[in-house]
């Protein structure tokens, strides 16, 4: 049976994580998640955080058990009652089987909360560098990841089994005094391009310039900058329990709307069927 094509090149992305030193979205993540856990409002004992940046997370987290993000997983099962997917699903191969790992090492009611870049990250990048490209060559190549939309993202979480699973979207946009100061960044977060399939030889000057300056004729603020978006998904679930709370079996209501809502209640009309 053929494999799919591998996604990430992860020899690249170690490369660019260990580089990295820039973490201001990182942490952004982090505080978003610590803003949920407290309104949860439960005490975890054994939480446990897969991310690409250790240290960090470490720092962050620091009762938490600190794990890879590994094709598998250093999770054992039923060992935890919370799990943080730390800002680095995107570059699954497999992010349902991330997840579903996830569930596995979850304890009966456990809370998983995954966080990665979706939406319209970087649309702005992506569209000068495939306008760019497509002038100077004709074709494409892969340069930024593919973003899932968030009514797409709360489906891996029912695939993978979990309950009560809530998808949402923190958007962020990021200033710079030019396109280059951007891609510095991107490359300073850990962020730059490692997919398996990406050109292996350096973007041509003519195309590089053209992207650049498309970048600032097309989205220069009134102030000069320009702006860089980035989108964070949460996603939300929990291990499946007999204690959390079940839909009603259809035709099981006690109170008909109509009388919460003070209206007759008038028969549906089948004449023309």
């Amino acid at each position: 049976m053929d494999m799919p094509p591998r996604l990430t090149d992860r020899t690249a992305l170690a490369r660019n994580r260990a580089r990295a030193d820039v973490l201001f979205l990182q942490a952004a993540s982090a505080d978003d998640v610590h803003e949920r856990l407290i309104e949860v409002n439960r005490t975890f004992t054994a939480p446990a955080v897969v991310t690409g940046f250790p240290e960090a997370w470490a720092e962050w987290m620091p009762s938490a058990k600190i794990v890879e993000d590994r094709e598998t997983l250093d999770l054992e099962e039923g060992a935890h009652d919370l799990i943080i997917h730390a800002l680095s699903l995107h570059w699954a191969d497999d992010p349902i089987g991330q997840l579903v790992q996830c569930r596995h090492a979850l304890k009966s009611d456990g809370l998983l909360i995954a966080t990665l870049f979706a939406g319209q990250t970087l649309h702005e990048l992506r569209s000068v560098l495939a306008e760019a490209e497509v002038a100077q060559t004709g074709g494409l190549s892969p340069r930024i990841l593919p973003m899932g939309e968030v009514r797409d993202l709360g489906g891996l979480l029912q695939r993978a089994g979990l309950a009560l699973p809530v998808a949402d979207m923190m958007p962020l946009t990021v200033t710079y005094d030019t396109p280059i100061h951007l891609m510095r960044d991107l490359r300073a977060m850990g962020e730059g391009n490692a997919m398996d399939q990406r050109q292996r030889t350096p973007t041509g000057r003519k195309i590089f310039a053209q992207a650049m300056s498309r970048y600032v004729d097309t989205f220069v603020m009134d102030d000069g900058r320009i702006p860089a978006t980035f989108e964070i998904a949460t996603l939300t679930g929990w291990a499946p329990s007999e204690s959390q709370q079940k839909p009603l079996r259809p035709g099981s209501a006690m109170t008909r709307l109509s009388d919460a809502l003070g209206t007759d209640e008038l028969p549906l009309d089948r004449s023309d069927d």
